[in-house]
């Protein structure tokens, strides 16, 4: 690795570093815990899946979307109970990994892909809406001009600088430019002092104050599985859209793996849950972030704040963190995928748009789930429809009839549709060179079909079985050859 890569990668995380403490901080206020929780969660979480995980240039860190699944545990039982349910939740990700199901994200249609990458865009941005207020109120007047003017400056930077040179991130250009401007001229706007005090010691380890019993792992069981549900699908679809950028290829697994060690050691040293951070991430790659140093520099980094730097770091302006992340919410929205609304099928459309809207109302869980299962339903009914017959009569009498197409749960009633038991000829020859049997409907389906030849009086033969067909014939205990 170069000097030049290196330099690159370290002013990468430091930039992305400065975008992960107001985020990691807020969902920590989201969950109602101790900030510092969310901060020793990004410490430890980024630092060490940028070193053992399966795609670097990733970031990781306490996510929104994972504090949000957490919020009622710990009204009702307290943070100890949150620790204990981070320490499981990281459980589910290793055996997740172990098993190695991180390639079931090849499942996800890239529409879903297009409407989770959308959702969260809105997201961002829409996060960044509660920085415009103070004690709950909307700032006005002059205090409102302020952060409006400087969040503007803050995004003239990131789009201006790098026309005139790439020599440092245009990200932590505007960061470093404003808060400069605003110390220098007095300027008085809300810092991320203003959010919360980040100065802390080391964090230690110390396993979570609850007993452990059964009556607890029923309290935090169903909170772990959602948290690492959701960990897992925000970390692998922001992976899959890491390698679309970089054109390269991550590994899942591995990826799983060193998220679910990552968070039972926050839960281990009372830090957060987390999981990859797209609007981080994005950082990240646009200041030219490709190694695992730069998340291990970002996480690094953070602890720096925390222990040595706090004072410099509350210091600035909470208007040129707002810019940079509107920044990377527009350039994260796919809006390509606005014109490709009028091109691909209607269904299609309808994935990115019912996934967009999900993620934004309610959680990213529940839109890719969603997005999935209209996806699948619209290719079962498309394989369904497609299922065809060719008929024809032999000079001895026999009717053969060539099927094509798909032989499963949706198409079965189409399947049964194409013969007819009672005008058919004594033979009949079932050809299916151009069928495949997939599910046990299927294997239903040939039974019945038999059976009404059978009690017609007439003989079905079925030829051109592939091997695998056969397999699964024989398995049903079904007669696979001519009968």
């Amino acid at each position: 690795m170069t000097i030049a890569r290196l330099r690159t990668d370290a002013l990468a995380g430091l930039t992305t570093s400065f975008a992960l403490v107001p985020e990691c901080i807020a969902f920590a206020l989201v969950a109602q815990v101790n900030p510092l929780m969310g901060l020793y969660g990004a410490i430890i979480i980024c630092t060490l899946t940028a070193l053992f995980g399966g795609r670097p240039g990733m970031v990781s860190g306490a996510a929104g979307s994972m504090a949000v699944v957490i919020v009622a545990l710990v009204v009702q039982h307290g943070a100890q109970y949150l620790l204990a349910t981070v320490l499981l939740g990281g459980a589910l990700m290793l055996l997740f990994g172990a098993l190695r199901l991180g390639k079931l994200v090849r499942m996800v249609p890239h529409p879903v892909m297009l409407g989770f990458v959308n959702g969260l865009a809105i997201v961002i941005a829409l996060s960044q809406l509660e920085h415009f207020k103070a004690q709950h109120h909307w700032l006005d007047g002059t205090a409102l001009q302020t952060m409006l003017a400087l969040v503007a400056l803050t995004m003239a930077i990131v789009y201006l600088l790098p026309r005139l040179t790439r020599a440092i991130p245009s990200a932590l250009a505007a960061i470093v430019s404003v808060g400069l401007l605003t110390y220098a001229l007095d300027l008085p706007t809300r810092t991320l002092g203003d959010m919360a005090q980040i100065a802390g010691g080391l964090p230690r380890p110390q396993l979570p104050d609850i007993p452990w019993n059964l009556q607890t792992l029923a309290i935090i069981a169903p909170y772990a599985t959602l948290m690492a549900l959701v960990g897992l699908l925000e970390t692998l679809l922001t992976l899959n859209l890491t390698d679309e950028i970089t054109e390269s290829r991550g590994h899942p697994n591995r990826e799983c793996l060193a998220l679910g060690a990552a968070n039972i050691t926050s839960g281990l040293f009372g830090g957060m849950g987390g999981c990859a951070m797209i609007g981080q991430t994005m950082i990240n790659l646009e200041s030219g972030g490709r190694g695992r140093l730069s998340g291990a520099v970002a996480g690094l980094m953070i602890l720096a704040f925390v222990l040595f730097l706090s004072p410099l770091i509350e210091a600035i302006p909470l208007a040129a963190l707002v810019g940079v992340m509107l920044v990377v919410a527009q350039r994260t929205f796919a809006w390509a995928s606005l014109n490709a609304l009028r091109k691909v099928p209607a269904q299609d459309g309808l994935v990115i748009i019912a996934v967009t809207l999900i993620t934004v109302f309610t959680d990213l869980a529940t839109a890719v789930l969603c997005g999935i299962v209209i996806a699948a339903l619209n290719f079962a009914w498309q394989q369904a429809r497609d299922l065809y017959a060719d008929a024809h009569q032999e000079a001895d009498g026999c009717k053969v009839y060539t099927v094509h197409g798909t032989l499963f749960f949706a198409s079965t009633t189409q399947f049964l549709s194409l013969f007819d038991s009672h005008a058919d000829p004594q033979q009949v020859t079932l050809d299916c060179r151009h069928l495949s049997f997939v599910d046990y409907s299927a294997i239903a389906a040939l039974k019945t079909l038999r059976e009404r030849y059978a009690k017609a009086g007439k003989q079905l033969r079925v030829i051109h079985l592939s091997e695998r067909c056969r397999q699964l014939l024989r398995r049903a205990g079904v007669k696979a050859g001519e009968s």
